[in-house]
């Protein structure tokens, strides 16, 4: 039954379907129909700019084309350029104008498009000025021969029997200019009563001027090529006052302001031609022309003179053809407007009975729709649910596979961070060994071998989690300026041994050993080991090394060639490629040094290039100067002569002091550290070595915080991978809290990327130091921690009571200062005021408050306070206002004599004296 009722509603959308569909053919047959009426394009190419005569010209078009309803005019202006003309000319060919219309700039540069256009069978219809060619359908315009035959003969009416004559051609080359000139001079020429004295190209003024001043008061006549430029030499004239000597003819005869009939009406010039524009006629033609109807090669256009006789008859004439055109013009502005309505109003109607058909087809198909829709939905639901279950699923095992891949390297850069305790170890244990050793006595080769191995150990694990690194794309710069030369000697030097055992000659060569470059040193010392061990790893003995540094313009370049055994040709794409191994490399190989090197040269900015041939060479350019590198890429470093002298007096020192430390031990109270690292290896060889100068307290981490709340030590030493809570953890709570905000705290890490940098700032370490560390510096990092702690607490003892705005101690102690000085100070007139009131008031036990005061400042709470007091009251003394009585009891003195006494005591003089040697400064 459903399927009967599908195939009702088929069928019913099909019949309307077919209605709608019929409904458009009858539609857009009338739109053809309509669109192939007859339509005739005009195209017309103005060659020259604004004059009042071409504005004539346009302006002509447009009236007679707006009275053809089937003509459309496009009027391009080429605006004196040849080379638009020719470009518009070009787009009426392309669009397929019915008729071009040119009034050409140039005779010649013309020719070809008007010629391309005639190929095309596409008339052309110049006006006004010609071109070289015949290949154009029809030319209108005035006779201009004979308007300069017109122009020589008005002259030559005139009754004076010896005429001189000036003529002003146009500065062009076009043929009404060559024309005029030629019509004028031949009857010129032929009337021996006439002297052609000069005839200019345009209008020199200057030259113009001289040959009016040359003739002085004699008559003269001027005939020049257009109105425009009659004018212009009349202003000449007059400007010489000559103007009434001279007689002036233009041609145009415009009927404007200041065209030649205005002009002719002024007095200004004694004559001027008509010159018609055509523009009318050109249209007309072009009409003819689309119809079929044949048009003669030459349409000549008449022209008159207009002088002082007919010029008003003639503006008169003008002005009422003007007014008729202006009419002509609001009636057809009106037919338009008419014919616009009733288009619409039919469109209109169309669209109505267009609107109702689709509206009965929407109801129609509406129906089909909620029945189509019912199903559809069911099945796009069945769908969408098959779908959420694969997506689901996807989804587990992408988080599954993420996790596990996540597991997988944490654990990896986990085992290498956990390389680097063992490894400290082994290389402080070297260090100790070192030192101990009796002067002259050669280290056994075992030592050498552990401290050799040692060292390209804490290399590979450091490569490892570089890549980790590099993978991530968390590497940061942190370039200095650097001798490169010092810097190659440097590690040249850590494989000259090797070298010598293998009778490897191992050369360096520089061309200027001052050349200084803006390296990371740790990246590039990574990229020298890295080529430097391949290149020994592959040399074979008695073989070749050497490393050579040049310059080449902006860059310097760092060679590392070797005659080992090269790299297979078709490999040496692939060289720098992660985990890639040579096809001829038979010896062990992790596969990511080369990948590691070109990422550090490229964070450079730099590029490192590989060839083989009879052996391998590594080329290294690196941009001079610092320009290619952010502000906050670049750091300030020791050069690496003053940095290799620190770091061996630096050692020298540790171990010096060690000696001395150990002398004087009795002589003091040793400083109390706290020792927290779960490695018990480390932890015994810290401990041991710290005991010789402080009281060392060890904890795994579990109870470090515990231990340093109950014994407050001077300074803790912390790792930070603790079993319990991390490094950043125990440093943050121990520094948030007023019992232990003072003491310093060092972190002992394998951690050496800028996020855990950060991490330990933001958790208040006072230092960081990453594995492995050498002890010297550890030890000379902890005796300068507590050396600025000493003189900060010196200053303060010295100066209680004027440090409330200071900021030398961290927020935490600044404010417990605070508020410990104002209790003192409001409750200083108090003689009862003991230390379990001030501990109870500041919410801590005795014993905390004691051990606090103890730690910032070397005192106990009941010298703190007395201090203070001291401190106010000789302040008071300073103003006499208040007896020595008085400044005792309100500063929380029993009695005046104890005040005496404890003033005398702390500052060396009494009360009284004090005051007098005020008074007297």
């Amino acid at each position: 039954m459903s399927t009967i009722k599908f195939l009702k509603v088929f069928g019913f959308l099909k019949a309307y379907r077919m209605l709608f569909l019929l409904f458009f053919l009858v539609f857009f047959s009338c739109e053809k129909s309509q669109k192939t009426s007859d339509k005739i394009t005009i195209g017309f190419s103005q060659g020259l700019g604004n004059h009042p005569w071409r504005l004539a010209m346009n302006h002509s078009m447009e009236i007679q084309a707006s009275l053809h309803s089937e003509v459309e005019l496009n009027i391009q202006k080429a605006e004196s350029s040849v080379n638009k003309q020719v470009q518009d000319i070009q787009k009426m060919i392309d669009r397929k104008v019915d008729v071009i219309i040119i009034s050409p700039i140039d005779p010649e540069s013309l020719v070809p498009v008007v010629e391309k256009a005639a190929a095309k069978n596409i008339p052309v219809i110049l006006l006004d000025r010609k071109i070289n060619s015949e290949k154009y359908t029809t030319y209108i315009g005035a006779d201009n021969l004979e308007i300069g035959k017109e122009a020589a003969s008005y002259i030559l009416s005139d009754s004076k029997i010896d005429k001189k004559v000036i003529e002003i051609r146009g500065d062009d080359n076009s043929s009404p200019t060559i024309e005029r000139s030629l019509g004028f001079q031949e009857i010129i020429k032929n009337n021996p009563s006439t002297d052609l004295i000069k005839t200019f190209k345009g209008l020199p003024v200057d030259a113009f001027r001289k040959t009016l001043d040359s003739l002085g008061n004699q008559s003269l006549y001027v005939f020049a090529f257009n109105d425009e430029l009659a004018t212009n030499a009349w202003q000449v004239a007059r400007n010489a006052g000559l103007e009434n000597q001279i007689k002036f003819i233009g041609v145009d005869g415009l009927n404007t302001k200041d065209g030649g009939i205005q002009m002719v009406l002024d007095g200004k010039l004694n004559a001027t031609l008509l010159y018609p524009t055509g523009g009318a006629e050109a249209i007309e033609t072009a009409i003819k022309i689309y119809n079929g109807v044949a048009v003669p090669k030459r349409i000549k256009l008449s022209t008159t003179i207009i002088d002082r006789m007919n010029a008003e008859i003639m503006r008169n004439q003008f002005d009422k053809i003007i007014e008729q055109q202006g009419v002509i013009e609001n009636q057809v502005q009106a037919v338009k407007k008419q014919i616009e309505l009733y288009s619409s109003q039919k469109e209109l109607f169309r669209w109505s009975v267009i609107l109702l058909i689709l509206m009965f087809c929407l109801v129609a198909y509406s129906i089909y729709l909620i029945y189509a829709i019912k199903i559809k939905n069911k099945q796009l639901t069945l769908t969408n649910e098959r779908i959420t279950i694969q997506r689901n699923q996807i989804e587990t095992i992408a988080n599954e596979l993420k996790d596990s891949n996540e597991a997988r390297v944490n654990f990896f850069t986990g085992l290498s961070h956990e390389f680097k305790t063992p490894i400290t170890l082994i290389l402080s244990s070297l260090e100790s060994l070192d030192s101990d050793k009796t002067k002259g006595v050669k280290p056994s080769y075992e030592l050498e071998l552990i401290n050799k191995n040692s060292n390209r150990l804490l290399r590979l694990v450091d490569n490892l989690l570089d890549f980790r690194k590099i993978e991530n794309q968390t590497f940061n710069l942190r370039v200095s300026k650097t001798n490169i030369y010092d810097f190659t000697y440097a590690i040249f030097r850590d494989f000259e041994n090797e070298a010598k055992k293998r009778n490897i000659k191992f050369e360096i060569h520089s061309q200027n050993k001052n050349l200084e470059l803006y390296i990371d040193r740790n990246l590039m010392d990574k990229v020298y080991f890295n080529l430097l061990s391949n290149a020994f790893k592959f040399t074979p003995d008695n073989g070749k090394i050497e490393i050579t540094i040049q310059e080449k313009g902006n860059q310097a370049v760092i060679s590392f060639k070797d005659n080992g055994i090269g790299i297979p040709e078709k490999e040496i794409i692939n060289v720098f490629e992660a985990y890639f191994k040579g096809s001829n490399n038979r010896k062990n190989s992790s596969g990511i040094g080369l990948h590691l090197s070109k990422q550090f040269i490229q964070l450079h900015l730099g590029k490192i290039e590989v060839s083989s041939f009879q052996g391998t060479e590594f080329i290294i350019s690196l941009y001079k100067g610092n320009k290619h590198f952010n502000e906050d890429q670049m750091v300030k470093e020791l050069s690496l002569t003053d940095k290799e002298s620190f770091v061996n007096d630096a050692v020298f020192t540790g171990f010096e002091d060690e000696t001395i430390t150990q002398m004087h031990e009795s002589d003091r109270e040793r400083y109390s550290l706290l020792l927290v690292e779960d490695n018990s290896d480390l932890s015994f060889f810290l401990s041991k070595k710290l005991k010789n100068e402080f009281e060392v307290m060890v904890s795994d981490g579990t109870d470090a915080i515990d231990k340093a709340l109950s014994e407050i030590p001077d300074i803790i030493v912390c790792d930070v991978n603790l079993p319990d809570k991390n490094g950043f953890e125990i440093c943050e709570i121990l520094k948030n809290d007023l019992r232990t905000s003072h003491i310093p705290v060092i972190l002992l890490t394998a951690l050496d990327n800028k996020e855990s940098y950060l991490q330990g700032l933001k958790s208040g370490v006072d230092l960081y130091l990453t594995k492995p560390f050498s002890y010297p510096i550890l030890i000379q990092s902890l005796r300068a921690l507590l050396y600025n702690r000493e003189k900060l607490r010196y200053y303060y003892t010295n100066n209680i009571g004027r440090i409330v705005d200071s900021k030398s101690f961290g927020s935490i102690e600044q404010t417990f200062v605070n508020n410990l000085n104002q209790l003192i100070k409001t409750n200083i007139d108090n003689p009862d005021f003991s230390v379990e009131n001030l501990a109870d008031l500041l919410n801590i036990s005795r014993i905390q408050l004691y051990r606090k005061i103890k730690a910032m400042f070397d005192l106990n709470v009941s010298d703190y306070i007395n201090n203070f007091r001291l401190e106010q009251a000789k302040s008071m003394l300073q103003n006499h206002e208040l007896t020595i009585s008085e400044i005792a009891y309100k500063t929380g003195f029993s009695s005046p004599n104890y005040f005496s006494t404890v003033f005398k005591n702390k500052f060396g003089v009494s009360p009284n004296a004090f005051r007098k040697s005020a008074g007297k400064e």
